[in-house]
């Protein structure tokens, strides 16, 4: 270590060190003034970690989010003061609401200068503190080691959820001892410090199901945090029960088993969906807001229905839904014990989950099927779907804009695995999340194929970082339903405003063009004949490569959405 004591550190050095310290391997960001000491720090150290220089900002926070998904570890971002701070602002928003621990290390200004008109001056802590779940600026640099244990604390435990902390330029170079340098191991990992589930209340959620004759559960994002898959596959099966997810849910169960209902609610969500969780007399609500989204406002379910809620947030529990048994815990061990409550019991009722699963998708199926088969053009999204679910390895990490690619992977795309192997950013589903993401999923998880889908409206926001994947040679795979339009507002002013289409259409771009330019190989396809072969060579490029898809418009299509669009 090039330093004249070895007894202490600078603060870019400690923070090196303490992200090292946690088990940090991967960081996504973007240079500026602010942050030479750090860059510094990473140039000089021997850290083991990886920098992905990106080309903005928000696609770094992007990148840290998906990264968060696929392994089970917070995603570190980083960024420089004034504009950079404000850039990477969104990734926060998103991760924060979907509950994935993204750490935003920006820089600022000297604290010397505060006050006195320096460029790029901004109120950091102002700025982040309603959208993290942990925000700091750091205004000594011997208390660095300590906020950063404290950052990944609480990221980590409890909801997880997003952590930010400033670092300005004089405590970046200030004096922080070597002695601090620790950190707790368990919180390299989320969800750490798991709350255990309090007997009685299982023993009154086990009593609800007992008595119960049509129930259903219905899962969040929280299950797939947790690792939950088996003890849930286990209630499932003890009581014939049928699951249902959101779109952050997906992943709780293989979509292919027998009693996995698929996405229900307005964005995914069909009539045949719906009808599960309408007759139901019993709903089991795992790591689930039961928001606006997943429940159609608040109808579906409707409001009387018996309920049990497993959720880590108290603050979830009984906010849209009178609750009869409320389970504040991790899904994982909730759903262990729950399990075993169950199985020591005799002569518990059967749901007919399998025969209520099986009816929802052959009636799903029936409308989606011949679509999918079509020859007409523009492409319809549904023929996408197909030739994916045709090609694709059952391992592959789909991330999805919002849009025409969100709800009609979350409808009609079977996922063959539990666990994450699908990503969109439900939260405040912000345009251009998806190619950052699987960036991100894909350094992650490099072992697995990751794609990003999007519509040309979200490729706008995103296309620079395409020279970053070509520049590391990440081999994402991207594809494009090319409408020439902003779908989703164009198919709501279609349904809901008398089709007064204002200020929504916009010119086609040659998306291939723009990929070749950048350095990836792509294709165009107007033919959806030529869909399975094209795909099948988009799938076998050693690296990035991007499929430009001439698809329907979202307003004139048979989208797999209700509440929003009508």
């Amino acid at each position: 270590m090039n330093k004249s004591t070895v007894n202490h550190l600078t603060g870019a050095e400690a923070t090196v060190q303490m992200l090292q310290a946690h088990g940090v391997r991967h960081i996504f960001g973007l240079c500026g003034d602010t942050t030479l000491p750090l860059y510094d720090a990473l140039a000089r150290l021997d850290h083991g970690m990886t920098h992905f220089l990106t080309r903005d900002e928000r696609h770094a926070a992007y990148m840290a989010d998906g990264y968060a998904r696929v392994t089970g570890k917070p995603g570190i971002c980083e960024g420089p003061s004034g504009g950079g701070a404000t850039y990477i602002l969104p990734g926060l928003v998103e991760a924060n609401e979907s509950s994935v621990p993204v750490l935003a290390l920006t820089t600022d200004v000297a604290t010397t200068a505060a006050g006195r008109y320096p460029l790029t001056e901004l109120d950091q802590d102002a700025l982040f503190r309603p959208v993290t779940k942990w925000n700091a600026v750091l205004d000594n640099a011997a208390r660095l080691p300590a906020q950063i244990r404290a950052a990944f604390r609480a990221m980590t435990t409890g909801r997880p959820g997003a952590a930010h902390l400033a670092l300005p330029f004089d405590t970046q170079k200030g004096e922080v001892a070597q002695s601090e340098i620790w950190a707790e191991p368990n919180h390299g990992r989320f969800p750490a410090n798991r709350t255990a589930p309090d007997p009685a209340a299982i023993r009154a959620a086990a009593d609800v199901l007992a008595g119960a004759t049509a129930a259903v559960a219905i899962c969040g994002g929280g299950p797939v945090i947790a690792g939950a898959e088996d003890p849930l596959a286990r209630i499932a099966s003890l009581l014939d029960l049928p699951v249902a997810t959101t779109v952050s849910g997906q992943g709780a169960i293989a979509e292919t088993d027998l009693q996995a209902v698929g996405v229900v609610g307005s964005n995914g969500g069909v009539p045949a969906t719906r009808a599960v969780v309408d007759e139901a007399d019993v709903v089991l609500f795992i790591g689930c807001r039961a928001g606006s989204v997943t429940t159609e406002r608040w109808r579906s379910p409707p409001q009387g229905r018996r309920v049990i809620h497993i959720d880590s947030d108290p603050m979830v529990i009984g906010a849209n839904y009178a609750t009869e048994a409320p389970v504040c815990a991790d899904a994982r061990l909730a759903l262990e014990v729950l399990a075993e409550e169950l199985s020591s019991r005799d002569d518990l009722p059967g749901q007919r989950g399998r025969a209520r699963a099986e009816a929802a998708w052959r009636a799903k199926l029936a409308d989606f099927d011949p679509l999918a088969a079509s020859d007409a053009r523009p492409i319809r999204p549904e023929a996408v779907i197909a030739a994916l679910m045709d090609a694709l390895p059952p391992d592959a990490t789909i991330v999805a804009d919002p849009g025409t690619p969100c709800p009609y992977v979350s409808a009609h795309y079977r996922l063959p695995k539990a666990g994450r192997h699908f990503i969109s950013n439900r939260a405040h589903g912000a345009l251009g999340y998806a190619l950052a993401a699987a960036m991100g999923a894909q350094v992650g998880r490099p072992e697995a194929p990751a794609l990003a889908l999007m519509g040309d409206g979200s490729f706008g926001f995103c296309c620079g970082e395409m020279e970053t994947l070509v520049r590391y040679g990440i081999p994402v795979k991207a594809l494009v339903f090319s409408n020439a339009t902003y779908g989703w507002i164009k198919a709501g002013q279609h349904s809901g405003f008398g089709r007064r289409y204002y200020n929504v259409d916009f010119d086609r771009t040659d998306h291939a063009a723009v990929a070749r330019a950048f350095g990836l190989r792509a294709w165009t396809v107007e033919d959806p004949a030529e869909l399975p072969r094209v795909i099948g060579e988009w799938l076998a490029c050693d690296g990035p490569a991007l499929v430009d898809v001439i698809s329907q418009p979202l307003h004139e299509a048979a989208a797999p959405v209700s509440e929003w669009v009508a």
